[in-house]
């Protein structure tokens, strides 16, 4: 019997969903770290770390079945195999176009569909159809019933498909931490203090900082991390999912975005912990649900439009924004920011290329919308400084649901707020220079203040929105309005 072509995996496609099913079991693994291709991504010191740190383990796992190789090119990488590879479909359209150009040549025999998220690209394109505008909520509802999770016969358990309305309690008072047990960390080994070598010998130049390693890399340390979760984070996640701490980065989130996207822990293995803890009595099911939501849900959702939307999606700008991205905002300088939500959001990418999803939306991109940055560069700078930021992964969470700029396609509203709702969903504003009830003077909060001038230069896209044209009717009962905006138009600080 002919020996079957090697597999050659991405950084991103790390587990044994992808190495060890029935159809790649038997065959060498081909690990390569392209010099070039690192980079090329520059972006957050921590990501690179965690993608050589992930390809590095697994080479170590698999022992004498995995060939790998540290060359300038992946072309240099696949001419040493001496045989052409068999890969699964990239998660980007640069990777895809050049795994093509290498079956042109002959050194890719076949490419696999992807084995790293729930649903197919083909049943996604068939579910999608002719649809020009697409409701997260209709296709959740379709994974649900799908995979048959969370699910009482052909009804959703407890009768409600979503139970977000259960899950935006405000920060607990008097408490500096949300009190819940830690998140599962990892224990760093050789091959990290090695990745670190590497690192800094390298001639680039990354953002952020250098830090322990936060998050799981391998199959085996993804497991650990998940049972953490569901064992004693999951029921809390739920209720405080929406809330920002200052003391507390973690709260009850899982940190399990990166094991996602390095392909280590499938998403239905996730769900499926998530809602045996329900079904034992463990986790309430607001928090279950939350959970399955987001991973089933709107993870899987923003994958597919990825592909489905067509390649120009990124270069959407239907507010008109073009401010470019201020150098403190571009450098990751917290120092430079006075306003302590925004400073303390920057903070957390600079040290450790992470912060959930709420300071990510109501916080950065919340200032972002206001201020009206550029959204391919916003989507750029995403995608550079998250350790979970990929090419699939931000545009649309950003051009899309965070900027508004695809005209609706994504979401019904552009997500923008003044400071009164940073101060009821955190507990920054308490010891902020800026007072988030005023916007006007020196300590006018620049999210209340920048709302009304971001209100005012859109108002004929808000008055027309039935979910924003109060926003309207309200600024223009402003007495202030037009001291507010010319103080927003000289602005230089926040």
């Amino acid at each position: 019997m002919a020996t079957p072509a090697p597999l050659w995996v991405f950084a991103d496609q790390l587990g044994p969903h992808v190495h060890s099913s029935d159809e790649t079991k038997d065959r060498e693994v081909v690990i390569v770290e392209s010099a070039r291709a690192l980079g090329r991504r520059r972006g957050h010191r921590q990501k690179a770390h965690l993608l050589l740190s992930g390809m590095r383990h697994l080479a170590d796992e698999l022992g004498d079945r995995a060939t790998h190789l540290k060359t300038d090119t992946y072309r240099e990488a696949l001419e040493k195999v001496g045989r052409p590879v068999v890969v699964h479909q990239p998660t980007s359209r640069r990777a895809e176009a050049f795994v093509a150009a290498m079956a042109e040549e002959g050194l890719v025999a076949e490419v696999l569909p992807t084995p790293t998220f729930a649903l197919s690209r083909e049943d996604f394109a068939e579910w999608a159809g002719n649809r020009t505008s697409f409701v997260m909520e209709n296709f959740y509802r379709d994974q649900r019933r799908r995979f048959e999770v969370l699910m009482d016969g052909k009804d959703p358990e407890g009768g409600t498909w979503n139970l977000d309305a259960e899950n935006r309690e405000k920060p607990p008072k008097k408490q500096e931490t949300l009190g819940v047990p830690e998140p599962w960390w990892p224990t760093e080994d050789e091959i990290d203090e090695q990745v670190r070598r590497d690192l800094d010998g390298m001639d680039v130049q990354w953002s952020g900082t250098d830090g322990p390693r936060r998050f799981a890399v391998t199959a085996d340390e993804a497991q650990q991390a998940l049972t953490t979760f569901v064992d004693t984070r999951l029921s809390t996640f739920g209720p405080y999912e929406d809330a920002v701490m200052a003391a507390d980065w973690t709260m009850s989130h899982s940190l399990l975005s990166v094991p996602f996207n390095l392909g280590v822990l499938h998403p239905l293995d996730a769900a499926r912990a998530a809602e045996k803890a329900y079904r034992d009595g463990d986790a309430p099911l607001a928090s279950v649900e939350g959970f399955v939501r987001q991973i089933l849900g709107w993870r899987e959702y923003v994958w597919h439009l990825y592909w489905h939307l067509d390649e120009s999606y990124i270069d959407k700008n239907e507010m008109g924004a073009d401010t470019p991205l201020p150098p403190w905002f571009a450098s990751l300088d917290a120092e430079e920011v006075t306003a302590a939500c925004l400073s303390d959001a920057l903070a957390g990418v600079h040290d450790r290329g992470w912060v959930h999803h709420i300071p990510r939306l109501m916080i950065l991109g919340n200032h972002a919308l206001q201020q009206g940055y550029d959204p391919r560069a916003l989507t750029r700078w995403f995608t550079e400084h998250f350790v979970d930021g990929y090419e699939w992964v931000m545009p649309v969470n950003v051009v899309g649901m965070s900027q508004h700029a695809d005209g609706g396609i994504i979401a019904t509203k552009p997500y923008a707020s003044g400071g009164a709702y940073i101060d009821r969903m955190t507990d920054y504003c308490k010891g902020c220079a800026y007072d988030p009830k005023k916007r006007l003077g020196e300590d006018a909060c620049p999210f209340t203040a920048g709302y009304w001038a971001f209100t005012h230069r859109h108002r004929d896209l808000l008055s027309s929105n039935m979910r924003t044209r109060r926003a309207v009717s309200s600024m223009d009962r402003l007495k202030d309005l037009d001291d507010v905006l010319e103080q927003e138009k000289k602005r230089t600080s926040f």
